[in-house]
């Protein structure tokens, strides 16, 4: 989608970082990869959709942006990455835990085996990415490491019962990780996105209808895009916010 308003914030503490994301190929993820790039950060990112993840690098070739693909079910693949990137990018200093998959299920038809997987995309991934940028950040005495939340589960959304319990459970596993990893400097919070409209949301599971419905319950009527969420990224990131950590930061314009 193209976003209706200009940014301008520059975090000189951004550059030359090295950022590895996950689930940068679209939606918020690409956001995020392209605004990192501009901040002059040296970017990695992975996904399961090579097409687009490869044109946003074609698109971004000026910049210091590399695309892996990864299927984050496979955490010693994704570990490999991790380990790859630190020797050929420099040390991974920020970690946006961001790939999920918010498809819909009926809580009566959940299996054993389709709650497992459910929770090896939207929640396993997140812990080990972090317990591996974790030594690589205690090596440089710091790091930022943000997980993305949602907003899902405080609605009380009942329509993907797996990916809300995921989603809940990252608020968890950032404030354990934020106490674990604070002597090294390094800092974990979780970011709750509210209703974006991104091109999948907008494709799968909206119409005009329940936009301007979601518009009007929250407290700011405009509709909530990547930028608004990359904002945040960005200042959580960076030194800006070298104190701020086990905290859950929430932009929704008021929805929750």
């Amino acid at each position: 989608m193209t976003e209706n308003y200009q940014y301008s914030a520059c975090y000189p503490s951004l550059r030359d970082k090295s950022v590895f994301i996950t689930g940068g190929g679209t939606g918020i993820g690409a956001a995020m990869v392209k605004r990192f790039a501009e901040q002059g950060a040296r970017v990695t990112f992975v996904d399961k959709a090579s097409t687009p993840s490869e044109q946003l690098v074609a698109d971004l070739a000026n910049n210091n942006v590399t695309f892996k693909y990864c299927d984050l079910r496979d955490i010693a693949h994704l570990q490999t990455i991790i380990a790859k990137t630190g020797e050929t990018q420099g040390p991974i200093s920020i970690l946006i835990n961001n790939a999920a998959d918010d498809t819909r299920h009926n809580i009566d038809e959940v299996t054993v085996e389709y709650w497992d997987d459910r929770l090896a995309v939207n929640l396993r991934p997140g812990f080990f990415a972090a317990q591996a940028v974790s030594e690589q950040m205690k090596k440089i005495n710091g790091g930022s490491i943000i997980n993305m939340g949602s907003a899902s589960w405080r609605i009380k959304q009942s329509c993907m019962p797996a990916y809300t319990s995921a989603k809940a459970a990252i608020e968890g596993m950032s404030r354990s990780l934020a106490s674990a990893y604070g002597k090294y400097n390094i800092r974990v919070n979780t970011l709750v996105p509210g209703w974006v409209m991104t091109e999948r949301q907008m494709s799968h599971w909206l119409d005009p209808d329940i936009v301007e419905t979601v518009k009007q319950q929250q407290c700011i009527h405009q509709t909530l895009e990547p930028g608004h969420i990359v904002n945040a990224v960005l200042f959580l990131a960076s030194d800006d916010s070298s104190m701020m950590t086990a905290q859950t930061l929430t932009i929704d314009a008021g929805w929750t």
